[in-house]
């Protein structure tokens, strides 16, 4: 089968603790939704390798040296406890006499050491969800932009931490259509 992507996804956020990583059934819950998003979101990997090789140029050898896994999407829908994803030094109270929520960011000795759990899922009817999870934190910083004619975006960029004791750092998990799963001959599973 030819799956094609075509859409955005919805971005499920729950604190980690360090130890296991959820199914995606068991994040992907309405009160983990992070925030309805604009401009789609993205998990980026890049490798980095280093090659030796002889002053001729006859003898090469490649490793991999380094791996990063980033996953980027713009927060649409907001308020002032989504701080607490961005900004690991972010501090919210509520005063609910006053109907305010004060959030105060910054100052090192503030940081919380924070990592969550983000599960993009992707539906798609026809060939398969799609989930692409990972654990991570926002070191990307944040910006707010306010505009005459365009709704406030923030974009948050998210580096993927080690998942679990083999280094993970993405899952991807599909959905199999009937076809393929009584195809059978699968290789390996998690």
């Amino acid at each position: 089968m030819e799956r094609i992507i075509l859409g955005s996804a919805d971005v499920y956020i729950q604190a980690f603790d360090g130890k296991t990583v959820p199914a995606t059934a068991d994040i992907c819950v309405k009160e983990n939704l992070m925030a309805y998003i604009s401009g789609g979101a993205s998990a980026e990997y890049k490798p980095s390798f280093y090659t030796a090789k002889d002053d001729t140029g006859n003898k090469r050898k490649t490793i991999i040296t380094e791996e990063e896994v980033t996953l980027k999407t713009g927060i649409m829908t907001f308020d002032g406890n989504k701080f607490k994803y961005l900004c690991d030094t972010a501090r919210v109270t509520e005063d609910k006499t006053k109907k305010r929520r004060i959030v105060k960011i910054g100052g090192i000795n503030n940081r919380q050491g924070s990592r969550y759990v983000i599960c993009l899922h992707h539906k798609d009817p026809v060939d398969g969800d799609i989930w692409v999870l990972i654990v991570g934190n926002n070191q990307a910083g944040f910006a707010i932009s306010f505009e005459k004619d365009k709704e406030t975006v923030i974009d948050e960029e998210i580096t993927a931490l080690p998942m679990d004791d083999e280094g993970t750092l993405l899952l991807y998990e599909e959905e199999m259509t009937d076809e393929e799963a009584a195809a059978g001959g699968t290789e390996g599973t998690p």
